[in-house]
């Protein structure tokens, strides 16, 4: 699934899920997922209101290795978008989305 780097003000905070990613990919009886980023394993809590339209995964850990990641979006300030790829039971891999991935044309 594709999500989104959330900022507040300079800082990124967490991710922004979106609700049909809600829908598809988590359960309404968890209220802790797994994430992997890169060889740390952290585990963040989903407050009530992920489930209720504000499908956002926010832990300081998690804010500290986007940040160490650059991926702070450009100038602007855009969100950087970023595969969230299940790896088990509650448990997903983060991954930058490759340019290059969304740039190539079939044949």
């Amino acid at each position: 699934m594709m999500v989104k780097t959330q900022r507040r003000g300079l800082k990124t905070i967490g991710l922004h899920v979106g609700v049909n990613n809600v829908r598809r990919y988590f359960s309404k009886r968890i209220s802790v997922i797994e994430l992997q980023l890169d060889h740390l394993r952290i585990q963040c809590g989903l407050s009530p209101d992920f489930w209720l339209g504000e499908p956002e995964i926010h832990d300081p850990r998690l804010g500290a290795w986007l940040e160490s990641k650059n991926f702070h979006g450009s100038a602007n300030r855009a969100p950087v978008p970023l595969a969230m790829i299940p790896s088990g039971e509650n448990s997903f891999r983060l991954q930058p989305i490759s340019l290059t991935a969304h740039s190539r044309t079939r044949p």
